[in-house]
Parts: structure tokens; sequence; C-alpha cells
């Protein structure tokens, strides 16, 4: 076959291909082994004349002379395209309106003018041929149109500890709380874009914060004690979003200390998240609907009876257990094995300590007082403080435990403070505000006891003799009502 025969063939779509080969195979007794046409015709049921035409189209232009041919205006719209542009327009209106609808006003538009009135099939045509990325942005709007049409840009970290991805989301469960009442808890993934290995998580109740990431990226930072689980170390990227835990300043710092880059992805466009996204979406399918509280259309399935540290461990158990275990059908391996690659060092700090003074400790400027550190209502006191006094310090604090703070000059440390009413036991940062809310509220009920007293004792309408009677005021006699004149120009003129 020459190179033109070949590039006809290669124009063709799919269904003249097969229309050609089908001619084919009709012809193909008498081209190849000599059979008389008229019988290759008769034992495929093509009329004799038929198959003589289709016999000369293949000796003058091969097999991609065989196929259908086409009108030379095939394709081409024989309406005006004044009135094609008048109907697109139309048809691209929000809302939209039917093709009855459009076939009408094209009718008027087309007698004002002279012009050959379409017919409501053509105008139906047009219409459906318009293009549907066109469509859904006139009638959806961009975001629809973005996430339908867009092109998006999929890679793969090219090793492991390359690029992670953190993000939040709200279980569809309930545990139960400290006091025994059901919450709905949140789950914080960090995921190894290479491997789909979960590098670490943490599961809280509460607002997502800044602590609660930080918590999620130690865990995911540090060796695991689980031998089965070997994910760790710092990644040279991090994807998160615009979310305001993501972009507090503790975690920018943590970041620039940690040399680890920051990526937030573009407001409303998880994309740049979308294999964490789908692993929550993993989570809900398989791991939740066997716990009990799993919640099924806002509505829980079977009674909450788990902890918040159950539901830690059953976490983990899944993914080290299962997911972790199986073979990942992009990957064609498991993540643990995508992620141990042939053998490499991941980058880490020294530390485990180093890592919870950038992580777990929050860091707030404060002023060394002669009775030591005041913070949180709290004070702190160190003997090494004496020497500074009237110098500003940096304390870094774990909120679990505000029992002591570490206290930082220059980027030096200088001592652990305590705090003498609670030396040898542990107060965290909620502990500090829920006795402050107590306390308000304590005084709020003081208050309302005081006013129900009154209320009690003194009611409105209580006889005369129960209420103080007021001092005697000196009447004078009847006379006309003084006015208090308050502004200047209230005070009657002389005239």
């Amino acid at each position: 076959m020459d190179e033109g025969r070949l590039q006809s063939l290669t124009a063709l779509s799919e269904d003249a291909r097969a229309a050609a080969m089908d001619r084919w195979t009709v012809l193909r007794p008498t081209i190849e082994e000599g059979v008389p046409l008229a019988r290759s015709a008769a034992a495929a049921g093509v009329a004799p004349s038929t198959a003589r035409r289709w016999l000369a189209r293949y000796e003058a232009g091969g097999l991609a002379a065989l196929a259908r041919r086409q009108r030379s205006d095939s394709g081409v719209r024989r309406t005006r395209p004044e009135l094609v542009a008048l109907i697109e327009g139309l048809a691209l209106r929000r809302p939209p309106p039917s093709a009855a609808t459009i076939a009408r006003r094209i009718a008027v538009a087309a007698n004002e003018r002279g012009w050959p009135v379409p017919s409501y099939s053509t105008v139906a045509a047009i219409v459906a041929a318009i293009d549907p990325a066109v469509v859904s942005l006139a009638h959806d709007g961009p975001e629809v149109f973005r996430d339908r049409f867009e092109l998006v840009f999929r890679r793969r970290a090219e090793r492991p500890n390359d690029i992670w991805q953190a993000d939040h989301t709200e279980l569809d469960l309930l545990v139960l709380d400290a006091d025994g009442r059901p919450a709905r808890p949140w789950l914080t993934l960090i995921l190894d874009d290479h491997s789909r290995a979960v590098a670490g998580y943490s599961v809280f109740l509460g607002a997502p914060s800044a602590l609660n990431l930080s918590l999620a990226l130690r865990h995911a930072v540090w060796m695991k004690p689980d031998p089965g689980w070997p994910v760790h170390g710092l990644p040279d990227v991090l994807h998160v979003d615009h979310g305001s835990d993501f972009t507090s300043h503790h975690i920018e710092q943590v970041a620039v200390d940690l040399h680890v880059q920051l990526v937030y992805s573009a407001i409303a466009r998880p994309q740049g998240r979308g294999k964490v996204e789908r692993l929550f979406g993993t989570v809900t399918q398989e791991l939740l609907p066997d716990l009990p509280g799993h919640l099924v259309r806002g509505e829980p399935a079977s009674a909450p009876a788990l902890s918040l540290a159950q539901l830690d461990a059953a976490i983990g158990k899944w993914i080290t257990g299962t997911y972790h275990q199986r073979v990942h059908p992009e990957l064609g391996s498991t993540p643990v094995a995508a992620w141990l690659a042939d053998g490499w060092l991941p980058r880490r700090p020294p530390t485990l300590e180093a890592l919870d003074l950038l992580l777990v400790m929050v860091a707030r400027a404060r002023v060394v007082h002669r009775d030591g550190i005041r913070f949180q209502g709290l004070r702190y006191f160190d003997p090494t403080l004496a020497g500074y006094v009237g110098r500003a310090v940096t304390i870094r604090f774990d909120p679990r435990d505000l029992s002591q703070v570490r206290v930082f000059l220059d980027d030096w440390f200088l001592c652990r403070a305590v705090s003498p009413e609670h030396a040898g036991g542990a107060i965290t940062l909620k502990d500090v505000q829920a006795a402050r809310v107590a306390h308000r509220r304590a005084a709020r009920a003081r208050i309302a006891d005081g006013r129900a007293a009154v209320a009690e004792y003194l009611p409105r309408g209580a006889p005369e003799a129960s209420r103080p009677r007021p001092r005697s005021v000196p009447t004078s006699p009847p006379g006309p009502r003084r006015v208090l004149h308050t502004y200047a120009e209230d005070a009657p003129s002389d005239g």
C-alpha cells in the first residue's frame, strides 16, 4: 500500500473503516482467490452491479475508496449564518429556553427580515451541536465548567517524601467524649504522593486547629513504634488548603525551620489534594460502616460506643492492616512497598524533642517580671530568671500541658519555668479555658440568685406596708407646672 492510500485510510472515522472492511469482505474471494465476482456477490447477498462498482472503486483508490462517500456539503449548515448565531445566542441564555421557544423567536426574526424560516428540527440540531463545554459555562457557571471540562495535569511525585498532601474531614461517625456525650470527630490525614502511603494522622474533637495539624505532622515525621509502618521523615513539599490552621504563622514558621515548602491549593480547587480526598472517601466507605455510631444521611445507624482513643486505634489498625497491605491499582504494588522502594534514608529532625519544640510548642513573647513570667493567668518561675528581670523572652509551651514552659532569649534556651501552683501535675490550655468559663458561670449564677431573691421578697405590686416608704416631700399649692430648661434657647424671652 502506497503512502497516499495509507494517509487516506487513516483519515477515515471508525465507522467509515468498518464499512470499508465490510465491502472488502465481499470482494476478497474475487481479488485474492479468483472467484467470479457474480458468485462472490451472490454469496454475500449483494447486487452484482453494486459489487462491480465497489471493485472499480477499490482498484482505483484501495481500501479507503470503499468507505461510504459523504456529501460535499456534509457538516456545512445551509441556514443563514446570522440565524445560526441568533439560535446559539438564545440557547446560551440563562435560564436556557426550550428548542420550541427558540424556534418561535427565530421565525419572528426571519419573517421580519425576509429570510427563510428554519424548521424546528434545524433549530434543534443547531442547539444540539453547540459545544457542551460552552453550554456548561453559560448555564452552570465557571466552577462546574472547571470541574467538568478544564484540563487537569495529574502527576506523581518522583520519589517518596517528595510531596505530601494534608487535609481534614469531619467523619460520618459519632463517638463519646470525656463526659459521655456523642460528638462528631475530625480526621487529619497526611499522605505521601509517590507511594499513596499514610505518613501520619490524628483524630480530635472540636474545630481543626494548628495544634491538631502539628500533632498529625509529628506522627508523620517521627518513626512509628510499629515496625510494619516504616513511613517517616520530612517531606520536601507539603500540599495544604487555605484553612486558618494551615495558614497560621505557627505552621509557616515550622515549615521554614524544617525546610519544608508549603504549597497552598487554589481556593475552592482541591485538585492539588485529590489523592488524600480519595482516601477520605475510602475511609468513609470501608471503615466507618463497620463502627458503632456510623451516620447514615445524618442519623446514627447504631448507638455510639467508641471513645476517641478507641477510634484512633481502629483507624491505625485499618491503615496498617488493610490499606497499606493491599495492592494499589495505580501503582501495581502496596503503598508500603512503594514507599520503601529500593531502600533509602529519609531526611528527619535530629531528636524528637527538637521536633516537639517546633511542632507542638507554641511560641509567645513575654517579659520577665520580678515574680516570674505571667501567662494565661498563671505564673512561671525558675531561679535562672533572676538575672533576666525586665528582659523580653520567648516562651514555648505545649497547649496540652501548661504546668511548665520553655524560656528562650534570642533563640538560646534559658530554662524550664514551672508554675508553682501546678508543680508535679499537668494542666492543659483547655483546663485553663474551662476554669475561666466555670468562674464566669459561677459569677452569673450568683447574680441570678441575687435577682431572684429581690424578685421573691420585693415582688412588683406588693402591699405598700411591705415596701420601704419614701421620704416625705413637702407639697406646694397647685399652680402652673415649672419646666426644666435644658438649653439656653428654651428659656422664655423677655419680650
